[in-house]
């Protein structure tokens, strides 16, 4: 598959799929999330990629964070890293047997490869020396695209989503994408905007030079 035929988020049908094929590269990942364009598929399908209209966002200040979490978080029950155990994360993310699956073995080869990179990130959340919960994504400039987030303990994957926005906001981070609205995401404060106004704020996410780390 040429770039061309899938790197034009305007190409995509009624539902977001720009195209079919191609390869998790990092060179065509990192291609395909500067142009608003992601890889979302399952161990039957090839490689499909997506620019969905409208798209789903956290505004940088658009996290609802409830007051029994508040409570949490400064409780101190749960201990947060960064990048320290990303591999456990995203295989974390992938284990969902009543959701099926489409965090694939190649999927988690291709980002694991990313973050060895530098561009895929993880926040880690730990109760009792365990890994509780995390929450992963890909970095270019002030953008962050979260991919994908799990718990083994309650509350455990919104601590770390409530740590990683505390840390997008104060690197200068502008645009949080998180591809489709679901309900979870919608209840956290989450949102959706044309895509032409994503791919708008996009350019000029990824044209800033701020560091996640």
């Amino acid at each position: 598959m040429s770039p061309r035929l899938f790197l034009d988020p305007e190409c995509a049908d009624a539902n977001g799929l720009v195209g079919i094929g191609g390869d998790l590269s990092p060179s065509r990942l990192l291609d395909a999330y500067r142009r608003g364009i992601f890889p979302w598929f399952d161990e039957e399908s090839p490689i499909l990629w997506w620019s969905p209209d409208p798209r789903a966002i956290f505004e940088m200040d658009g996290l609802h964070i409830s007051r029994r979490l508040a409570r949490t978080v400064r409780s101190g029950r749960f201990t947060t890293t960064v990048d320290r155990a990303f591999g456990e994360v995203i295989r974390g993310c992938a284990y969902r047997p009543n959701d099926g699956v489409w965090i694939t073995p190649e999927m988690i080869a291709a980002y694991t490869r990313l973050h060895e990179l530098g561009h895929a990130h993880s926040v880690e959340v730990w109760y009792n020396g365990e890994l509780a919960g995390g929450i992963y994504g890909v970095t270019i400039g002030g953008f962050f695209a979260g991919e994908s987030m799990f718990t083994r303990v309650r509350d455990a994957s919104k601590v770390a989503l409530v740590h990683l926005m505390e840390r997008l906001r104060q690197r200068g981070f502008q645009l949080f994408d998180v591809q489709f609205l679901n309900e979870h995401t919608a209840r956290l404060g989450a949102i959706e905007i044309p895509r032409r106004e994503y791919l708008q704020r996009l350019r000029k996410a990824i044209a800033c030079n701020v560091s996640f780390l």
